[in-house]
């Protein structure tokens, strides 16, 4: 019997599209662990966020570095994970996959609406609904050449788990 193949999967997509509530389920499904990516912001990212200021491309380098890090980490530990993590544009993208063949990006997408809607419902998180336009307007879909599973995040959860996995297993 071979060794298992280690599977990284970055949930990306705004705020509200999802990524907290499937990605424990994904990593369930795959046997594997689950972080959301917000856990590595430095505080003074979520205080900026908290009082509705959006982040700079700067302020979001020691974030992109750290959930790196731990990719590298899970990477040499054979550990398969998910990881939630905006990644709203192609050079987060790439920056979260290069030299890492073993991280997959899946897009939640979500309408502006359904979005809003969600983030209304959410109580007790630091990221305020006014900050979600930003989100919209910084996110670059992806290319059809990008290597990212795009997923329709108005599913009901275990389908898009279902979706994800079912890619997962689909051969390169």
């Amino acid at each position: 019997m071979g060794r298992a193949v280690t599977v990284i999967v970055v949930l990306a997509g705004v705020s509200g599209s999802g990524k907290s509530t499937v990605g424990p389920l994904l990593a369930e499904r795959l046997n594997g662990i689950f972080v959301d990516g917000d856990a590595f912001h430095p505080a003074a990212n979520v205080a900026k966020m908290h009082a509705g200021v959006p982040l700079t491309d700067a302020d979001r380098e020691p974030w992109l570095r750290a959930i790196e890090a731990w990719l590298d980490q899970r990477i040499s530990a054979g550990q398969t994970a998910v990881v939630a993590c905006s990644a709203l544009r192609r050079g987060f993208r790439d920056a979260l996959r290069a030299g890492r063949p073993q991280v997959r990006l899946v897009l939640l997408n979500i309408s502006h609406e359904a979005a809003v809607a969600r983030l209304t419902a959410r109580h007790g998180h630091f990221f305020p609904s006014s900050l979600l336009d930003t989100q919209f307007r910084d996110l670059e879909p992806p290319a059809p050449t990008e290597p990212v599973l795009v997923v329709d995040a108005g599913q009901p959860p275990a389908q898009i788990v279902a979706d994800i996995a079912g890619d997962l297993r689909a051969p390169d």
